[in-house]
């Protein structure tokens, strides 16, 4: 079958009007919105016709967007049913292969799906990065896992970060909304922050930027703080390096799945998601934000450091107990 090409903003264009008439304004705006997810990963891809797209590919995205958007299951299927009506229209007008929609996958979900629970324990945080520390001292991703446990942070904020963004002296990020050179972030604006930086972080970012750091320039003219040799690193390259040192035999050396290690597909550098026990950069940041909750960090201090409303905060983040939180509250009876 010949495909003809399209571009993601004009197929997005057409889409709609081809479906103004058969659905609410409502509908209409829902959709612009969730598709328009998928033309922002299309430019960040540098995918320029959407006849590229495989079902590999739609599964990158749905991994993308689920970190981005920080989804629940429930909200990660509703993003991804509306790309699977999205696909089916682009099939029926030949701008993707025939029966691609049927590789776009959602999550089934059961009852308590609204609420995300996958995060890493501060254990195995610390065994992750204390091998990194060990064996991999100051490289991109010892830097980059570092800062997702260490500051909260989204994984589109810390590949956002230029050289300029860290200050050795004051001992801070500062996360700076960039739409126009290529690094929005969560919230835009809102989303703009200090964050305060811990003397050993502080450390392994000036032994990275004076020993390790590719000094790469993009093409606005950007100092990269966490560059690949070939650029800016994607939000997928970090979700990788995730995936890869959380596998646990690459800190144990042993398979608590009972694999034969060098036989298991997720050994390979690309396929490390494979793993069950790999974690994505999501994990970093929940961890990292339960963490601060169970050592009596205030929560609008926390809320501000990870740029998430107290809210989310509860209902997605906190894992303590009812009892643990009444304990935490006492210290705070001598000042009533």
């Amino acid at each position: 079958m010949n495909l003809e090409p399209i571009d993601p903003e004009t197929a997005l264009d057409l889409y709609l009007a081809d479906r103004e008439n058969d659905v609410t304004q409502a509908t209409l705006y829902s959709h612009s919105s969730r598709i328009g997810h998928l033309v922002r990963w299309c430019q960040e891809k540098e995918i320029t016709n959407l006849n590229e797209l495989t079902g590999r590919l739609l599964h990158e995205y749905r991994l993308w967007r689920r970190e981005e958007g920080d989804l629940s299951p429930a909200s990660e299927k509703t993003q991804m049913d509306t790309i699977r009506v999205f696909v089916r229209w682009l099939e029926s007008i030949d701008g993707v292969e025939p029966d691609l929609h049927t590789k776009v996958r959602s999550p089934t979900l059961s009852g308590d799906d609204n609420v995300r629970d996958i995060m890493i324990e501060e254990d195995r945080a610390e065994d992750v990065l204390g091998y990194l520390r060990k064996y991999e001292y100051a490289s991109r991703p010892h830097v980059a896992l570092s800062l997702l446990w260490h500051t909260m942070m989204r994984v589109g904020a810390v590949r956002a970060l230029d050289l300029s963004d860290y200050d050795a002296n004051e001992q801070c990020l500062e996360v700076v909304h960039r739409p126009e050179t290529g690094t929005p972030i969560k919230n835009a604006e809102e989303g703009q922050r200090f964050i305060a930086l811990s003397t050993d972080i502080c450390e392994l970012l000036d032994d990275w930027i004076s020993d390790q750091r590719p000094s790469v320039v993009d093409e606005h003219g950007r100092k990269l703080l966490l560059p690949t040799p070939n650029g800016r690193a994607h939000t997928t390259t970090i979700r990788g390096d995730c995936y890869r040192y959380t596998r646990p035999c690459v800190s144990t050396n042993e398979c608590p799945h009972g694999r034969d290690i060098q036989e298991c597909p997720a050994l390979a550098y690309d396929q490390a998601f494979e793993c069950p026990s790999s974690l994505s950069p999501h994990a970093f940041r929940r961890g990292g934000i339960t963490y601060a909750l169970n050592q009596d960090w205030p929560m609008i201090a926390v809320s501000d450091r990870a740029n998430v409303s107290e809210g989310v905060l509860d209902k997605h983040y906190d894992r303590r107990n009812h009892q643990e939180k009444m304990e935490q509250r006492r210290q705070y009876l001598d000042n009533l």
